[in-house]
């Protein structure tokens, strides 16, 4: 499956993004899905998973009470809506897929599929 992320930019603090990845190739509601992101200098970290049929979630500790994902299968497309953004959120995120579309991961290398990033920076 080919990912692609989009709708990142440049926010003042206390904006908001919605990111999109939309996935190609193969059905997208076969696959669990995450988003990552990683700052300069930084390891790649979790920023929230959603299961195949999207009734189940995880949020990192930074993403928490700001941050939703969703997923629209019939577009074959995940959502990050991103509120009350901060500067430390700025970093590229990445949109990846895993074949088990029932579990909720979100160590980078349990994924098998990545997109290219978009970058997302917030300013004070």
């Amino acid at each position: 499956v080919q990912l692609q992320a989009s709708g990142g930019g440049l926010v003042q603090a206390g904006g908001s993004l919605r990111l999109s990845c939309t996935a190609s190739g193969r059905t997208a509601s076969n696959f669990g899905m995450g988003w990552f992101r990683q700052a300069p200098g930084k390891e790649r970290e979790s920023v929230s998973a959603i299961s195949r049929s999207g009734g189940r979630t995880v949020y990192g500790d930074s993403a928490k009470g700001r941050f939703t994902i969703s997923r629209d299968n019939t577009r074959n497309q995940v959502y990050l809506q991103m509120n009350s953004l901060k500067p430390e959120d700025t970093a590229v995120y990445y949109c990846a897929a895993h074949k088990y579309g029932d579990a909720l991961f979100v160590a980078p290398g349990s994924y098998d599929y990545w997109g290219q990033g978009t970058q997302v920076t917030v300013s004070s």
